[in-house]
């Protein structure tokens, strides 16, 4: 009687911790798969030999290698002609899905025998003939009330489309977290679908070099339908409402805005 006692009480221990496990295991997944992450990463180069290097890099051998890593799509844009940083800066757009793949992907790629050999020129240049002058990379974990990319859906030529990269700074950290309020519980996010702006994704900085901030993108067909849309966005009504709120004062110390054309190789 007591062993089978002592097993029915084995048994419910064993069944409650397989349930415990279970839940938490749940939760986990649900905390980190339900936002995702994303790399940005800008190359700086001088001149036209630099952006062939790293372009061919970019097309031929690092983002297929992605693919085979199990990251479906890839943004690619560079400034548009008008920008002072024209022919100086690449922006690589990297969706993740879960923040752990910053640390495994050198090591999947240094196995990747096809990456070797395809991105060979840029792998192994040489000291004195580097492919492009510095690497930044931007490390962020998508807003809740948006925590998947978007594809654009955009119908005007490629070469034509503009995509809009925003940075917003905080004065302090408390600051900072209003303006991330503003766009999710004070739903700012909600303008830019109403409006059609073609976002992309909304974004806290978890690792940069202009903390604290945030950032996203939008895009559009041509420059022309891009300043049509921020024309109707501040003549909002809501807008107005939300942005004269005393909670969302002073919220932003600088912005920065990045205009950018897709390559003609880019996935997003």
């Amino acid at each position: 009687m007591n062993y089978i006692k002592t097993l029915a009480q084995a048994l419910c221990a064993a069944l409650f911790l397989l349930v415990f496990m279970s839940n938490t295991t749940n939760a986990v997944e649900n905390a980190g798969g339900k936002r995702e992450f994303y790399e940005i990463k800008i190359y700086r180069i001088n001149g036209k030999e630099q952006e062939m290097r790293v372009d061919q890099f970019l097309e031929k051998a690092y983002i297929p290698a992605l693919h085979r890593a199990g990251i479906k799509k890839v943004g690619v844009y560079k400034p548009i002609e008008k920008d002072t940083a024209a022919g100086k800066r690449i922006y690589v757009f990297i969706p993740l899905r879960k923040l752990e793949l910053l640390h495994s992907l050198p090591a999947t790629l240094d196995k990747d025998a096809q990456f070797q050999t395809d991105g060979a020129d840029y792998l192994k240049t040489p000291w004195d003939k580097p492919a492009y002058v510095r690497m930044e990379s931007i490390v962020l974990q998508a807003f809740k009330d948006m925590p998947m990319m978007a594809m654009p859906q955009l119908s005007g030529a490629t070469a034509d489309r503009v995509y809009e990269l925003r940075s917003y700074e905080g004065g302090s950290e408390q600051l900072y977290q209003k303006k991330v309020h503003m766009f999710n519980e004070g739903q700012e996010i909600s303008i830019f679908s109403r409006l059609g702006f073609n976002h992309i994704f909304y974004g806290e900085v978890l690792a940069g070099r202009q903390m604290p901030n945030l950032m996203y993108m939008t895009s559009f067909d041509n420059i022309e339908s891009r300043d049509a849309h921020w024309k109707s966005f501040g003549a909002d009504p809501f807008w107005k409402k939300i942005s004269a709120l005393p909670e969302y004062q002073h919220t932003v110390s600088k912005s920065h805005i990045y205009l950018l054309h897709p390559t003609a190789y880019s996935e997003i």
